[in-house]
């Protein structure tokens, strides 16, 4: 994982005061968002102690200037390269450029919304519970006709499958969550983030911590707003990718799947299926079985809540379902044919 970077001893540092924190955010190409979302922290900031760490992955769109321009106003700011790009790779190398200086890490996304008093809350949680690690839920939102659909559909179980970290349940014990606070021994003992996974690291870090007895508290008294991708296109991209990620944590701690995650893994195969209709129309039936109960279940959100977009929803959450089951096949496939050929003494094309 190339973590050894997080394993710098401390004994060369100064101690710290207890509750010490910082945040990083880590972004690339958010300058409509980063500046307002900074300006949003320098009160708690200062009313916290808190360095505001934002790890740029090689931002071309004027990202990079708005921070520094903040930064010379306000020292509590920090622009810090992450040449890896990788979300995992900016909080690692955060923690160890400033991780010293503090007890507990918030990690905040650049394109997401959140109460002002979202880090005093955590800091609360983190305090009264003794967790580890504390994650929150996500109420996604949108603003075009494509966004507002696709946040109707991550919002019910048909995009989510009843996932807690999307419902809003009540404060409870957990093994996974979307992470909002680390305590920094517990970050470092596991190792951080692995830096090979593009997405889904924050599941793999929590089967880590987990196995290593620390302990993660599901937060219900803050919450996050995410904003989901505004394309279709962007919307698959991202889904392929949370597939592979998924696909990646099965396969490196054997971990089974929860129903919730399984039953997408059937719509490639049944969409695939269909190219041997001209053999069969039976062929057709599982495809057709999953449009009908996605654009139904679209279509009675769109009754029951009185939501135009609701119809638009089951049409996203096939796009979901697709791109993750997709990603997560190509993944596993790949890494049974790395094996076979490794079996052989021969590399994979």
């Amino acid at each position: 994982m190339n973590m050894e970077i997080l394993d710098r001893p401390d004994t060369q540092r100064p101690l710290v005061s207890a509750g010490r924190c910082m945040v990083v955010i880590p972004c690339l190409n958010e300058v409509d968002h980063i500046g307002d979302l900074i300006d949003q922290l320098i009160e708690p900031a200062e009313q916290l102690g808190m360095r505001i760490v934002v790890a740029d992955g090689g931002s071309t769109d004027g990202t990079r200037a708005t921070v520094r321009e903040i930064s010379a106003r306000e020292p509590r700011v920090v622009l810090l390269e992450n040449p890896r790009r990788l979300q995992s790779a900016a909080l690692n190398l955060a923690l160890t450029e400033f991780g010293h200086e503090v007890d507990y890490l918030i990690r905040l996304d650049a394109h997401g919304g959140y109460p002002d008093d979202y880090c005093e809350k955590l800091l609360e949680e983190a305090r009264e519970t003794g967790a580890d690690s504390i994650v929150v839920s996500m109420v996604t939102t949108g603003f075009g006709p494509f966004q507002k659909a696709t946040a109707a559909a991550q919002n019910s179980k048909l995009g989510n499958g009843g996932s807690p970290h999307r419902d809003g349940a009540p404060g409870h014990w957990t093994d996974h969550g979307h992470h909002a606070l680390m305590r920094v021994e517990a970050f470092r003992a596991v190792g951080g983030y692995d830096q090979t996974f593009s997405h889904n690291e924050d599941a793999e870090l929590d089967h880590r911590l987990t196995a290593a007895g620390y302990r993660i508290w599901m937060t219900d008294k803050t919450f996050m707003t995410y904003y989901p991708r505004a394309t279709a296109r962007a919307l698959f991209r991202q889904y392929l990718g949370y597939g592979r990620g998924r696909a990646k944590n099965v396969l490196k701690h054997g971990t089974l799947l929860k129903p919730r995650q399984a039953l997408p893994l059937l719509v490639l195969p049944a969409v695939a299926g269909v190219s041997l209709a001209v053999l069969s129309a039976l062929a057709l039936v599982p495809a057709a079985l999953w449009v009908i109960a996605c654009l139904g279940y679209g279509a009675w959100m769109g009754i029951r809540q009185r939501d135009p977009y609701g119809p638009l929803a089951g049409v996203s959450a096939m796009i979901m379902h697709l791109a993750w089951s997709t990603g997560f096949w190509l993944e596993y496939l790949k890494a049974l044919k790395q094996r076979a050929w490794d079996q052989r003494g021969a590399p994979a094309s």
